[in-house]
């Protein structure tokens, strides 16, 4: 009989053993201070572009205050999360949500 191995959860884990969502992984790239473009957020959460673009609208349709800005050199445009309070009391929210 062949076995079949599980495929590992490729998902991170928080410090109480509890998966992330990849919301509140979005939430957290977008909190730091530098942002992120789309192609950055789209490989760090395994997402086709297009994807990505929908969540920002998500999020802001959810009442986060999500900021897009132009680098002067004609870079991509970086997206962040302006109240990073917020942000945070919204993840662990969630995630006890999820965990409950």
């Amino acid at each position: 009989m062949k076995s079949v191995a599980k495929k590992p959860d490729a998902r991170p884990t928080s410090g109480n053993g509890r998966q992330v969502t990849k919301k509140a992984q979005l939430i957290k790239l977008l909190g730091r201070k530098s942002g992120a473009d789309i192609v950055a957020l789209s490989d760090k959460l395994g997402w086709q572009q297009h994807t990505t673009r929908a969540a920002l609208s998500g999020l802001r349709k959810a009442g986060y205050e999500v900021t897009r800005a132009t680098s002067a050199n004609g870079g991509p445009a970086k997206y962040r999360i302006l109240v990073a309070s917020v942000v945070a009391d919204d993840a662990a929210a969630e995630g006890a949500q999820n965990g409950a």
